[in-house]
């Protein structure tokens, strides 16, 4: 199977990182910015760089973005850019367009011309991090569908040393535990002390929770907002 296509409109510094990761993962990546020095600086990295103006609904034809699987509009400095750009990329056939945002209202308008996902870093970012301060025990947490998040979630004292089908996650929260990250002692190629991660993929019902697990664990926000409370 080939690998799929991305095309980066706007390479500032999440544009730019964005096709650097997708290509250093084996993507085709199509790099497009109207700044020529930025374009030269990637373009050992990509696929494909142009230096063109992403309101050229032509020169953005003609680079191949309607070939593209997905198309990532990054332009962060211009909305009336990053929305002409998005108009462009729809009308052109790319079904899925993700579009970074730097305010709501941005947000709502690219959203009514049809992009498949919209990012507000800065807003997300902020979210993030006030999760962490008021949540210390969720280290991660990825939003797999509407409604249903995927968290890591560091076990709560009142588990160890309980079997998974006694703690009543299941029952109680209607969480599903999918897997264990379980830091282990073992003796290194040096003969020192050391730890290691084991990851324990679907955990039997007697699976026994240490101090320290960490669960990976499957179910609907307000399920996991009552588990955080724990």
């Amino acid at each position: 199977m080939k690998n799929k296509q991305f095309a980066v409109i706007g390479l500032g510094t999440f544009g730019y990182s964005v096709a650097v990761e997708l290509a250093s993962k084996g993507m085709q990546v199509l790099a497009i910015d109207n700044d020529e020095e930025i374009i030269d600086k990637i373009s050992g990295s990509v696929t494909q760089a142009f230096v063109l103006d992403a309101t050229d609904e032509k020169a953005v034809k003609d680079a191949g973005v309607a070939d593209c699987d997905t198309v990532i509009i990054a332009i962060g400095g211009n909305i009336e850019t990053s929305i002409l750009s998005t108009l462009i990329v729809k009308d052109l056939g790319v079904n899925n367009v993700i579009v970074k945002c730097t305010s709501k209202w941005h947000l709502k308008v690219v959203a009514k011309l049809g992009a498949s996902r919209v990012i507000y870093p800065e807003f997300e970012m902020a979210q993030k991090l006030v999760d962490g301060i008021i949540n210390p025990n969720i280290l991660e947490q990825i939003e797999i569908s509407k409604g249903y998040n995927l968290v890591e979630i560091v076990a709560p004292q009142k588990y160890w040393g309980k079997p998974l089908k006694d703690t009543g996650i299941r029952s109680e929260y209607d969480i599903n535990v999918i897997a264990i990250k379980r830091r282990q002692p073992f003796i290194n190629d040096e003969g020192q002390n050391d730890i290691k991660d084991e990851m324990i993929v679907n955990p039997s019902a007697d699976r026994e929770i240490n101090q320290n697990d960490i669960l990976i664990v499957i179910g609907h926000q307000k399920s996991i907002e009552k588990m955080k409370n724990i």
